[in-house]
């Protein structure tokens, strides 16, 4: 076991509701939420934690987790010889607490019961729905130079994202002197920092939270146990208040990072797996993302023309043509169908002859996309059966609505899971 491996231990925080990623979260967490056609959120920090030679780590949740424990039971296994796991702590009630997680503060403090059975230095604590590949392992050697009582890893952002993040300040040795979170627009002159020169050639001279914590493990119990003891935030609370009193460092990260916190950006981030170069390579040998291994046949394809397109294992595809979309696991695509711009997030099984035959002949749609369809700009969720000759057109023409069988937000239409919309249907 490597020296970071004895030392870190990491949490990942799951979130709350996820509302602002509904309908997404409607009967799943956040960190389960399907990406990339056949990874799941939660897959990526873990991912980026094994790349780093992290293999021990709590996944923190409260919310409709049923799909993350099995996701998590039927992915990552350890060797008998090895100390490492990715284990779920929900949230429970106890009779010295009786609620459930108010903030990520709490969600660690509550935690801490079972973490500190574990031998370990340090706590890395990371969100479970971003999109990146990190080397932590860097940002743990910079913090035991500095030797610091806390690390943020920070990105710089522009004026129009700056007041979504938390923003710091630094001096010359990196510590961060002062911290906002979430600041109005009419005070953000006064948190410019020095950036570096190409991130301010693109406007970028903000220093933002990315929500990436290393804390020594004397500093994280004193400050949740004795120093803020009702403190529910990390980002509000514990941060603003740690600096001056401990040894805060600014860990500044120049490689891609996404905050997936709505419907927008998550759709965003996955068209953009599609570019000829994408920002979040799948393809890098050396930051490989794991996901459970499922035992599915080669994608099958005919008469379809594909451009820049992702195809998953397992899929069936019979469309005209496919561009700029991301097609998951055992996707189902009918003859004369166009998608353009969409992530089809696929299906959780295939059809039996004998059930085409019976959904045929009882006039209901099969599993997956029926034939003649246009899909555009749009979210179709998981075991959706979507008929023949079906319209879906996303785009700012569109108001933001909810629907029995789907959502618009911000001009993108997600159709919900196990949606069935019947031949003719139209969205535009």
């Amino acid at each position: 076991m490597s020296t970071i491996s004895k030392s870190v231990l990491a949490v990942i925080l799951g979130g709350g509701a996820g509302s602002r990623l509904f309908p997404l979260t409607v009967s799943r967490s956040k960190p389960a939420v399907p990406i990339a056609g056949k990874y799941r959120l939660v897959d990526i920090p873990i991912s980026n934690c094994i790349n780093s030679h992290i293999n021990r780590m709590f996944v923190l949740t409260q919310f409709n987790s049923a799909s993350l424990n099995k996701h998590i039971k039927n992915t990552y296994h350890f060797s008998a010889f090895s100390s490492g796991f990715v284990d779920i702590l929900a949230a429970e009630q106890t009779p010295d607490n009786p609620g459930w997680f108010q903030g990520t503060a709490d969600a660690v403090r509550q935690s801490l019961r079972h973490i500190s059975n574990l031998d370990f230095d340090y706590i890395l604590i990371l969100s479970g729905d971003q999109l990146y590949q990190m080397d932590f392992s860097e940002m743990w050697q910079a913090h035991i130079a500095k030797g610091a009582d806390i690390s943020i890893a920070t990105i710089p952002v522009d004026r129009r994202d700056a007041p979504e993040f938390g923003i710091l300040k630094t001096n010359d040795e990196n510590l961060i002197t002062s911290f906002i979170e979430k600041p109005s627009p009419d005070v953000l002159p006064d948190w410019t920092s020095d950036t570096g020169a190409a991130m301010q050639a693109v406007g970028k001279n903000y220093l933002a939270s990315m929500g990436i914590y290393i804390f020594s493990k004397k500093a994280l119990y004193h400050l949740l146990n004795e120093v803020h003891p009702n403190a529910t935030d990390f980002g509000k609370e514990i941060m603003p208040q740690a600096i001056g009193s401990y040894k805060v460092v600014s860990f500044q990260y120049d490689g891609y990072w996404t905050d997936i916190g709505n419907i927008y950006s998550f759709f965003e981030a996955n068209i953009g797996l599609t570019d000829d170069v994408p920002q979040f390579n799948l393809f890098d040998n050396t930051k490989t993302v794991y996901s459970r291994a499922r035992m599915l046949p080669p994608a099958k394809i005919s008469g379809t023309r594909l451009n820049k397109s992702i195809i998953a294992e397992g899929s069936i595809i019979l469309a005209d043509a496919i561009e700029q979309s991301v097609v998951g696991i055992r996707a189902r695509i009918g003859s004369g169908t166009t998608i353009c711009n969409a992530y089809i997030m696929g299906n959780d099984y295939y059809e039996t002859l004998e059930q085409i035959h019976e959904n045929t002949a009882a006039g209901k749609p099969l599993i997956g996309i029926g034939e003649r369809c246009i899909i555009e700009s749009a979210i179709i969720d998981k075991n959706c059966r979507i008929g023949n000759d079906v319209i879906i057109k996303g785009g700012k023409h569109l108001a933001n609505t909810d629907h029995p069988l789907y959502a618009v937000k911000d001009g993108i239409v997600v159709v919900k899971k196990m949606a069935i919309l019947p031949d003719g249907f139209v969205v535009e």
